[in-house]
């Protein structure tokens, strides 16, 4: 069976393909470069698609940058210290990005007879993202039922395997832990920091704040390296 996986570089799209390679998918990776704020983001998908022994691994380039509205994809202030619980839309949403991926993914599965598409979407711990939700990736299947030639001449039914959807972020992270996974090889972070040329995730992001507590709550170290926060006002000398 060939499956075709949406490869971020992230700790979910990661632990979702390693599920996937447990169901013996031969998996075929997509990482599309879609104007993301930091090259670091592509830089560990490949990382990743290495680690994983995808039977092939495809960036394909969709600048996002040049429609506009979200944080990721333009110069503007990345939110930090958001209160996660709050269910506001971040600025770092990227309008319909969920759906174009997995345009992409779908045009490439009909391509190779694929069936399954794999997104390493999370609706418990996530940033009220809409499209990361059961009622969006129903919808998408019932689409590409109809979007395609495959749907629309030989009655081919896609399926979008989203196996972390109703996981909490420890969950995700203990089950790529059983996995084998080496979530060192991951990045994140959606402002990242260059401190002498290392690439540190910042710790504050919508982001960073969900994958520590994963690991908080999983009981786990997470290797990835951090911006140590900034250092506190000198205290003022004594007249």
């Amino acid at each position: 069976m060939r499956a075709v996986v949406l490869l971020s570089g992230g700790l979910d799209s990661y632990t979702a393909a390693a599920i996937a390679k447990t169901q013996r998918f031969t998996l075929f990776a997509l990482t599309v470069l879609y104007g993301q704020r930091h090259a670091r983001e592509v830089e560990a998908a490949r990382a990743v698609a290495g680690a994983l022994g995808v039977e092939r691994h495809l960036e394909v380039e969709v600048d996002l940058r040049a429609i506009g509205g979200s944080s990721l994809t333009s110069d503007a202030a990345v939110p930090r210290d958001r209160d996660l619980e709050s269910g506001d839309i971040p600025s770092t949403y990227v309008p319909a990005r969920n759906t174009i991926f997995l345009s992409l993914a779908l045009g490439w599965a009909e391509v190779l007879g694929a069936r399954d598409l794999v997104i390493g979407v999370n609706a418990l711990d996530y940033s009220g993202y809409p499209d990361c939700r059961s009622e969006f990736l129903e919808a998408f299947e019932r689409l590409a039922s109809v979007a395609t030639a495959a749907g629309t001449e030989e009655g081919a039914k896609f399926s979008v395997q989203a196996p972390l959807l109703r996981m909490t972020k420890a969950e995700i992270v203990r089950r790529g832990l059983a996995l084998g996974v080496d979530f060192g090889l991951t990045h994140t972070c959606y402002d990242p920091v260059v401190r002498k040329g290392a690439v540190l995730a910042c710790g504050r992001c919508d982001a960073c704040l969900l994958r520590l507590k994963g690991f908080r709550e999983a009981d786990a170290i997470d290797p990835v390296r951090y911006a140590p926060p900034a250092s506190a006002s000198p205290p003022r000398p004594r007249a």
